[in-house]
Order: structure tokens, then C-alpha cells, then sequence
């Protein structure tokens, strides 16, 4: 193992062990906040730790072994212990390589799924509302809970766009993959003729942004209008000026919400996009001045880049990054998603380890 991998576990076996200490302090929670910050690191380093010290058996082990070798009855025991010994140190290895990857700070937090019809008129629409189904009967599966705040439907079902708020432990971490351009090619309803259509959708996966801790909102900023919502809702929804737009002046970022009866609970909702579509720009903006083309190849977010397509007449759905092709579109689409999400972490894994050895040997 690398000298400076070696450097790091030993700083995190020691940081385990200060935190073990200030645990078991009497003081420890009178502070509930520093508590639960404490709590919360000691149960991210624990694995790593544990991990290090399989390791270091294991390397005591060979060491043990190969004080054996000279001892003529117990070279042959000595050397498949050492062979058998390397062999879990190698996988250890491997293992805390991804253990010691940078973490992604918004993998546990909550998200704003927003889906916007594109090119492809009504058909476009429809199929938004389709992906809308199928992230929501994802979520179910994982028992997180589903929000909309904002949508704006078409006249033949489905959404011009529509934005819902997912809530659940990982849940960014699953679906953070997700941003970029949705294709499908199917006979759309209208058709008369047969002929197969090519329509799209852009998918924006956006993290719960902490308005207080991580983006600053100044009131001079925003201009908020208020204009009686349209659409759907029964009298009262068309007599109020409930409905609610926030202008972002710095950015130009515009959010619209008109779904709640209340002015008040339209405006709240409105400001939570507000944060998270600003936490999300100054991350990408981040990103695209650090980030080099192989961290860009998943998680860039690029909403135009395209990134998978649905197929119906061949039952396929692709995913152009990984080159992944999974002959099971109708399954895909009532939310069975962990085998075509797993395959994409796994590949941003092998992309975060490989530029880890290019520093490493740069």
C-alpha cells in the first residue's frame, strides 16, 4: 500500500479514537447539534477503521508466516498461509481505495426532481408524465415520500413540466445521476399511421439546499409576483392571487408556484426551489472549473447532454454514458431502476479511483 494511503488510515484510526473519547465524556451531549455532528462522523469512519485493522492483521499475519518459511516441516503451511494472506490483503486494499474516495457532501439529503416536456409537442408531454411515474414508483420502493410542488399539465395528459420534492435517506445519492436529456422513441397515441416518433425530456436532479447554512437569499435580490393561478383547482384557486413567482435578480433564475390554495405555502415551496436551483448552479459552476473530462463523464449534470433513451418498439432502454443496454423497458419504466443506477455509481466509483492513482502519480 501507498505511504500517503497508509498516512491517511493511521490519522482516521486516530481521529476514531479521540472520538470514542469525547463520546464517553460527560459533556458529550450538552451540546445536542455537536452531538449529532460527532455521532454522525464517528459512524462514517468506523467501516474505514474496521477495514484498516483487517488489514494490518492481515499484514501481520504474513509476517508471522514468513518467520516460518526457514523451518523445514512448516515451509509448505507457511507459504499458502502467505499466499492466502496476500490474497485478502489485495482485496482489503481495493477496499479501502473506495472506502477513501471523496464523499459527495449531498448524498444523504433530500432532492428536487424537475421534469420538462421538449422536443416532441404533446408526445413530449406525455412522456414526462411516463418518467414522472417511473421515479415515483421508484421512490415508493424505497418508501421515500413524494412532494410536487410545482407542475404545469398539458391538455392531453402528462406535463409541460413538472417539479416534486423527494424525500428519504440516499435519496440524492440514487437519483443524482439522472440530469440530462430523456429520449424515447414509441407510436405515440396520436399517431394514425403507425410511424414510430422520437420525442425528449430534460430531467434536473437537484440537492435540498439548507437555505441558512448554504446559500444566502438577500430580499433585495427577489422580486415576488403574485397573479391568480390557472388550470385546475376548483372556484377558489381562480378568485385569490395566490399563485406565486420569485425572480432571482443576480442569476435570472425564475420559480413559479401555484398549486397550494395558500399564498403563504406557495411562496414557501417557491423559496425552497429558489435555494436549491442556486446551490445547484454554483456547484456546476464549481465543478466545470475544477472538473476534468473523465470526472465529467457522469455527474456533470449538463442538461443537454443526452443521456438515455427509451426505445418501446424494441423494448430497450440504453444509457449512453456507461453503454449500458437493458432489454426490459416496461419493468424500467414502473420504477425498476437499482440495476441501471448501480451500474452508473459503480462506473463514477472506477472514474473517482482512476483519477485518484493520476494524482497520486502525477
Amino acid at each position: 500500500m501507498k505511504p500517503s494511503m497508509l498516512a491517511k488510515l493511521d490519522q482516521l484510526a486516530e481521529r476514531l479514537t479521540e472520538l470514542d473519547a469525547l463520546l464517553a465524556s460527560e459533556q458529550s451531549t450538552t451540546d445536542m447539534n455537536q452531538y449529532r455532528k460527532l455521532t454522525q462522523e464517528r459512524a462514517e469512519l468506523e467501516p474505514v477503521v474496521d477495514q484498516y485493522r483487517l488489514y494490518q492483521q492481515t499484514q501481520s499475519d504474513i509476517e508471522t508466516a514468513q518467520g516460518l518459511l526457514a523451518d523445514p516441516d512448516m515451509k509448505a503451511f507457511a507459504e499458502e498461509e502467505i499466499d492466502a494472506a496476500e490474497n485478502r490483503q489485495a482485496a482489503l486494499e481495493q477496499e479501502l481505495q473506495r472506502l477513501l474516495l471523496p464523499r459527495d457532501p449531498n448524498d444523504e439529503r433530500n432532492l428536487y426532481l424537475e421534469i420538462r416536456a421538449g422536443t416532441g409537442g404533446d408526445e413530449s408531454a406525455l412522456f414526462a408524465g411516463d418518467l414522472l411515474r417511473m421515479y415515483t414508483r421508484y421512490a415508493e420502493r424505497q418508501r421515500w415520500q413524494v412532494e410536487v410542488m410545482s407542475e404545469s399539465p398539458s391538455e392531453l395528459g402528462g406535463y409541460r413540466e413538472i417539479i416534486v420534492r423527494i424525500a428519504g435517506q440516499g435519496a440524492f445519492s440514487r437519483l443524482k445521476f439522472e440530469s440530462g436529456g430523456h429520449r424515447v422513441q414509441r407510436v405515440p397515441v396520436t399517431e394514425t399511421q403507425g410511424r414510430i416518433h422520437t420525442s425528449a425530456c430534460t430531467v434536473a436532479v437537484l440537492p435540498e439546499a439548507d437555505e441558512l447554512a448554504d446559500v444566502e437569499i438577500k430580499a433585495a435580490d427577489l422580486r415576488i409576483d403574485t397573479f391568480r393561478a390557472s388550470g385546475a383547482g376548483g372556484q377558489h384557486i381562480n378568485k385569490t392571487d395566490s399563485a406565486v413567482r420569485i425572480t432571482h435578480l443576480p442569476t435570472g433564475i425564475v420559480v413559479e408556484c401555484q398549486d397550494d390554495r395558500s399564498q403563504h405555502r406557495n411562496k414557501d415551496k417557491a423559496m425552497k426551489v429558489l435555494a436549491a436551483r442556486i446551490k445547484d448552479r454554483q456547484t456546476r459552476e464549481a465543478q466545470s472549473k475544477e472538473a476534468d473530462a473523465r470526472r465529467n463523464l457522469i455527474g456533470s449534470g449538463d442538461r443537454s447532454d443526452r443521456i438515455r433513451t427509451y426505445n418501446f418498439p424494441q423494448g430497450r432502454v440504453t444509457d449512453h454514458r456507461i453503454n449500458l443496454t437493458l432489454y426490459k423497458i416496461d419493468a424500467i419504466m414502473d420504477g425498476d431502476l437499482d440495476e441501471l443506477f448501480s451500474a452508473l455509481a459503480a462506473e463514477h466509483q472506477a472514474d473517482l479511483l482512476a483519477a485518484l492513482g493520476e494524482q497520486e502519480n502525477g
